[in-house]
């Protein structure tokens, strides 16, 4: 795809300097930039590379006056990194706006769809599934029995959705992603042996959920293993069954939060952080990597550590960790003088 200076201020509402006619096909960073690629300058480290860029055009904030001569058409905005980010999102649009169905896919004859859908080639899709306006379900897809998927949602390639999911409007869900498998359900027996839980519900996501690529999210074995509107999961993290996670959290990256703990709203967890299960973690609690959480937490902590600690409490203990062998020294010096 290829779009002009003029094309792009336009869809900038910015000012072009220099040639309007130009055209780009790609996107670079600006110590990078070369003939035919749109770049950005923000950051004011960077602005040495706007004089030597082969960028054919650069996006630039208003206030920017160049010191020396360009060989780059200049977009002026408002803010660049903001209009940078937006056109990044136009351009995610222009190329995922896949329409149609290819051959050969399977769906069951009682499927419904909304509006401009598009359907890669060897998709399943099972009994009853329900699709809305604008959806993108991309190769080698599983979509299985009584599925509802919203408006504007992104099926990559390869994604598993069990029976009885349902999906809200303006998802995305990369590619490995399991929705729906059963939950890790077991009970033990007289002989010790143990017998499985048969997992009867199902996984709900809200509106503008985003998960990665990798990421399994259980069903539940009563109710519903539920993300809040907003939730943004990144790759390779585990959600067990009847968990509930609020609105607007994010995760990291390797986390796994074991069955029925609910997470609050606009909390931000960190990579490879383990939850245990049914507990109750607060609203705006922020979660250091790697750390280990198996009790209930306030509202508006930090935890840090494993067994995890406040954030303050951690910090002060890891220096006197980092002593310890002086600290025991002493110590000895001082019991042997008595």
């Amino acid at each position: 795809m290829k779009f002009t200076a003029g094309q792009i201020a336009g869809i900038l509402e910015g000012e072009v300097h220099g040639n309007p006619e130009i055209a780009v096909h790609k996107l670079a960073k600006i110590e990078e930039g070369e003939e035919g690629s749109l770049t950005f300058l923000a950051n004011p480290k960077y602005t040495s590379f706007i004089y030597k860029t082969k960028a054919s055009v650069t996006i630039v904030n208003k206030s920017f006056v160049p010191e020396q001569d360009l060989n780059t058409t200049l977009i002026k905005v408002e803010d660049a990194y903001k209009s940078f980010s937006k056109l990044l999102e136009y351009y995610n649009q222009v190329k995922n706006n896949k329409v149609g169905i290819e051959e050969p896919i399977f769906k069951s004859d009682n499927v419904t769809y909304g509006s401009d859908v598009y359907i890669g080639a060897f998709a399943y899709l099972g009994n009853n599934v329900v699709l809305g306006d604008n959806v993108k379900i991309y190769p080698n897809a599983y979509i299985g029995d009584n599925v509802k998927i919203g408006n504007n949602v992104i099926i990559f390639a390869g994604v598993k959705v069990y029976s009885e999911t349902i999906i809200g409007n303006n998802c995305v869900v990369n590619s490995g992603v399991v929705l729906g498998a059963d939950g890790f359900g077991f009970a033990p027996n007289e002989n010790g042996e143990f017998i499985k839980v048969p997992q009867t519900g199902n996984v709900i996501l809200e509106d503008n959920v985003d998960i990665g690529a990798g990421t399994t999210i259980d069903r539940a074995t009563l109710g519903s293993t539920i993300l809040r509107k907003g939730v943004k999961l990144d790759n390779q993290i585990q959600i067990a069954h009847n968990v509930e996670i609020g609105e607007h959290t994010v995760i990291a990256a390797q986390t796994g939060i074991a069955g029925s703990t609910k997470i609050g709203k606009h909390c931000m967890i960190g990579g490879q952080v383990g939850i245990v299960g049914h507990i109750v973690i607060g609203d705006n609690v922020k979660i250091q990597a790697q750390s280990g959480i198996g009790r209930n937490v306030k509202d508006n902590e930090v935890l840090q550590g494993s067994p995890a600690l406040n954030y303050g409490d951690f910090n002060k203990s890891y220096v006197h960790f980092k002593n310890l062998s002086k600290i025991i020294s002493r110590i000895d010096t001082l019991e042997k003088k008595d």
